[in-house]
């Protein structure tokens, strides 16, 4: 009997402990599993995984909103109802959204697949999934805490026809030139495709529901174990990533809120090399695949050879590098840049893409005047020079000055239009014609310029918070 008693005031503490964090903070999170696919094969597992995680989030003292097998309009809705909720509930606020299903990337872009979807080009995915960037850009524009996102979208691209041109996987999206305070995690790294697993959850959702469960885990630590269980799980075949501009520790269970994030300096390939000098190669590719980033694997191929561990660290080493060249190509949205991606990786799943886009650019005016060995700028740039003095142009780009008039100015009583004034040095005629202003016989008021001339080629974000690309 009493140890019964005590068992249950045991597991009552740790329930409260658990919930500490949820009490401090407002916690929302949109969940949203899409199996019932209506125009290719359904996925079994996202439903249940919608299912699990809904569950783990509702323990953690989160208000959980589900959804499942929702079309490109219940999609939206959804989404806008979860950041109309996510307003009312303030600036401290976590917001974590979860998704299971099929995910795409075109021309660099990455969307979430509706069920209703029913492509017969590539050029429909755009009209018919939702962007990635704009789920992004719709919760960043509500002040919150922080923003999670969670995706186990990576599988494989069910439409034959537009896998044959469509980059393999998702493109990447680096969270840390975007809003502070957001995670997105993928079930597995940009340009890779995930499984979809043999048993009740995919590889993802079961290592999340067991990790994601620690008390007082951050969740980038959380997702470090994750990484490391479905690399194991799928025999290195899958490796989870993310990538973060989180500036507070978070824990689903038992964290105090509020708490600093500790920054961990990043290690050198040289540092990385001393760490794994000596270990067993299991060992050692157990740890880089926790740290997860393009140092620690560098320093692995350098060191071991054996197989299978060797190919697959090289094979993701290779992968990462070319996804990273494809994120800044896309950013610059140049041909200039294009033509650099392809002289980098002239052979890859993204070659159609590249040209593709290369030739769509080619012919574009630069609206700067630059030159074309100047490095490509992203397409958020202003189109002229602004007048402000920070960005006012050097004396060496100006064209020479008359030499100033002398005398003072005289009264206008001629209405008739100036004559058309031409600069020697011009390539073409200039109009110009003003309205004389009315006789004045005080002293002439000077000219005063202001307003900058800024603009850019659309206003849609690339990846998170990165530069606009503007539509074709």
């Amino acid at each position: 009997m009493r140890r019964a008693l005590l068992c249950n005031l045991v597991a009552a503490a740790c329930v409260m402990l658990g919930a500490h964090g949820a009490l401090a903070e407002n916690r929302i999170a949109l969940v949203i599993g899409q199996s019932a696919y209506r125009t290719v094969t359904p996925l079994p597992n996202p439903a249940n995984d919608a299912k699990a995680i809904a569950q783990l989030l509702g323990d953690a003292g989160f208000e959980v909103q589900s959804a499942s097998d929702l079309t490109q309009n219940a999609l939206r809705d959804a989404v806008g109802a979860f950041a109309a909720t996510l307003a009312t509930k303030g600036p401290d606020t976590v917001a974590l959204v979860f998704y299971a299903g099929h995910g795409l990337q075109i021309d660099g872009e990455n969307y979430l697949v509706p069920v209703d979807i029913d492509p017969k080009r590539e050029t429909d995915i755009p009209l018919q999934a939702v962007r990635l960037n704009d789920v992004l850009n719709t919760l960043t524009a509500v002040p919150s805490k922080s923003r999670i996102i969670l995706l186990d979208a990576c599988r494989n691209n069910p439409f034959p026809d537009i896998n044959k041109t469509a980059g393999r996987g998702l493109a990447l999206v680096d969270a840390r030139i975007g809003a502070a305070g957001t995670l997105l995690s993928f079930s597995t790294s940009p340009g890779a495709a995930a499984e979809d697993g043999n048993g009740g959850n995919s590889p993802y959702t079961t290592a999340l529901l067991i990790a994601g469960r620690e008390p007082g885990l951050p969740i980038e630590e959380a997702l470090k174990r994750v990484r490391l269980s479905v690399n194991h799980a799928t025999e290195g075949r899958q490796t989870p990533w993310e990538s973060s501009s989180l500036v507070d520790d978070f824990s689903l269970f038992g964290a105090a809120a509020g708490a600093a994030k500790i920054s961990v300096a990043r290690r050198s390939v040289e540092q990385w090399r001393q760490e794994l000098k000596g270990k067993p190669v299991e060992a050692a590719n157990d740890l880089i695949v926790s740290d997860g980033s393009d140092e620690a694997y560098e320093a692995f191929v350098g060191l071991y050879a054996q197989p299978p561990f060797s190919q697959q660290a090289r094979e993701w080493l290779d992968r990462h590098r070319r996804m990273v060249a494809w994120n800044n190509a896309v950013i610059a949205n140049s041909a200039a840049g294009y033509r650099e991606f392809l002289k980098l990786f002239p052979d890859s799943d993204l070659t159609v893409t590249a040209r593709k886009l290369e030739d769509r650019l080619r012919n574009r005016p630069d609206p700067l005047g630059a030159a074309s060995s100047a490095p490509a700028q992203p397409t958020n740039v202003a189109l002229a020079a602004p007048t402000c003095p920070c960005g006012a142009p050097k004396k060496a780009d100006l064209p020479p000055k008359k030499r100033a008039e002398t005398d003072p100015p005289k009264r206008v009583t001629d209405r008739s239009p100036p004559r058309r004034m031409r600069a020697p040095d011009d390539e073409e005629d200039i109009v110009i014609v003003r309205r004389p202003p009315p006789p004045y016989d005080g002293p002439m008021p000077g000219l005063s310029v202001g307003g900058a001339i800024g603009g850019g080629y659309g206003g849609t974000g690339r990846g998170h918070g990165s530069p606009g690309r503007g539509r074709y």
